[in-house]
């Protein structure tokens, strides 16, 4: 059934870059809302080293996973095979939020696509790789990823870009801090 890894091995590695959605898991300290957020785009992940991984943070609504990480560091990220042998692979972490003023964001960003609306990269340092079954996760088919988020950040000049992040994207549900404000100035170029 279920093992735990030292460390994401070739194997793991495959299985996570076959995967067309992720999903980011995280809370607050206390109370709160918790944060279960889907991801697309399969170039927005990456496995930096055998217990580290990143992706790409772009544009949302909300702000959620950054607030929740500035806070306490905890998060889960989870992948399911929706097709092939049945798997789950959770990655137990403590994440950073990396903003484009910070050292080592130049470099993270290579690892990525090319999208609009960056705000972040969210780094986990992974704790705990674990796999277990996935016997109750339906088959479905991808079909292709869906274009409008891309799309959507494109049409966005600087002005609104900001305007929108300093109105949705300063804290979070609960009131927990997440963009500052000199961070709510976005990217002037693609990832």
């Amino acid at each position: 059934m279920g093992k735990i890894y030292d460390r994401i091995d070739d194997r793991l590695r495959v299985f996570i870059q076959e995967q067309p959605v992720y999903f980011v898991a995280t809370a607050p300290e206390q109370g709160g809302h918790v944060n279960l957020s889907p991801k697309g785009y399969p170039d927005t992940f990456a496995v930096v080293d055998d217990t580290t991984v990143a992706y790409l943070d772009l544009d949302g609504s909300g702000v959620e996973t950054i607030s929740h990480i500035r806070q306490n560091g905890r998060v889960t990220v989870m992948f399911c095979a929706f097709s092939g042998p049945p798997k789950i692979l959770r990655l137990y972490g403590t994440g950073r939020v990396v903003v484009p003023d910070d050292p080592g964001f130049n470099d993270l960003i290579k690892l990525f696509g090319s999208h609009p609306g960056v705000r972040s990269i969210i780094v986990v340092d992974c704790e705990r790789i674990a796999d277990s079954c996935g016997y109750a996760v339906p088959f479905m088919s991808f079909e292709q990823d869906r274009t409008l988020l891309d799309e959507w950040a494109g049409r966005k000049d600087t002005q609104s870009r900001r305007a929108y992040r300093a109105k949705k994207n300063r804290e979070s549900i609960d009131g927990i801090p997440g963009l500052s404000a000199d961070e709510t100035d976005p990217v002037a170029q693609h990832s």
